[in-house]
């Protein structure tokens, strides 16, 4: 359940920021609390003010911003939550949490965090398919990091395939589960069925919309 749960949530820098503001509505319409946190590029695709009036809270922007320091600093922040949401999460954000950079306050908080982090990939099918995104996927997923999507379909930029970002009922059902289990499962060295949990609750979010899309295949890792 989501009632009185309080939800961080990181928006990226990509076109499918502008569902993040939905995603602010349909989890407060859950019960839910939302704190939203834009990245630079995420300023690009929708507005502070935006993300502020959906979510009837101050917006997070800056790392070195001394007001917001003094009020509430990062690291309290990325632990008031009950749960990070990172929607979309762009290719460039998965790499940086899979090599645990911390260079604006996005990823300052997914470093300085002790609480579950759900993901909802979002890029062009080719750099989904990247090798590089594919190991960073993996390290995350190691790590105990839950994913919802990407979907498959026609994208922005006139390609098709997996990596448009799950749909916003999908991350719903998504969160509402990884806050279900939250202090059920440990931080640290999360278990591989609660991420399959997961999964099973996007997948029958995504069933009720008749089930027009399939979600993205599990990711084939070589070995050299």
């Amino acid at each position: 359940m989501l009632a009185g749960k309080r939800i961080l949530l990181i928006i990226g820098g990509g076109i499918a920021a502008y569902k993040a503001l939905d995603l602010i509505r349909r989890l407060r319409d859950a019960g839910a609390g939302v704190t939203p946190v834009l990245t630079r590029a995420a300023t690009e695709f929708v507005t502070p003010l935006s993300a502020s009036a959906l979510a009837g809270e101050k917006v997070y922007q800056d790392l070195f911003d001394l007001t917001d320091e003094a009020e509430m600093g990062h690291i309290e922040l990325s632990r008031a939550a009950d749960l990070i949401v990172v929607a979309p999460a762009t290719a460039d954000l998965m790499a940086k949490m899979a090599q645990g950079h911390a260079d604006d306050l996005a990823s300052t908080l997914l470093m300085a965090t002790d609480k579950r982090v759900l993901i909802a990939p979002a890029m062009n099918v080719r750099m989904w398919e990247h090798p590089a995104t594919r190991r960073n996927l993996a390290t995350l997923q190691g790590d105990g990091i839950l994913t919802v999507g990407p979907d498959e379909g026609p994208m922005a930029c006139g390609e098709f395939g997996y990596g448009r970002m799950a749909e916003v009922p999908a991350i719903v059902a998504a969160a509402r589960a990884a806050s279900r289990q939250a202090a059920a499962v440990p931080i640290r060295g999360r278990v591989t069925r609660y991420i399959r949990s997961v999964a099973a609750a996007a997948a029958r979010a995504r069933s009720g919309r008749g089930g027009s899309r399939r979600p993205a295949p599990a990711p084939s890792i070589r070995r050299r």
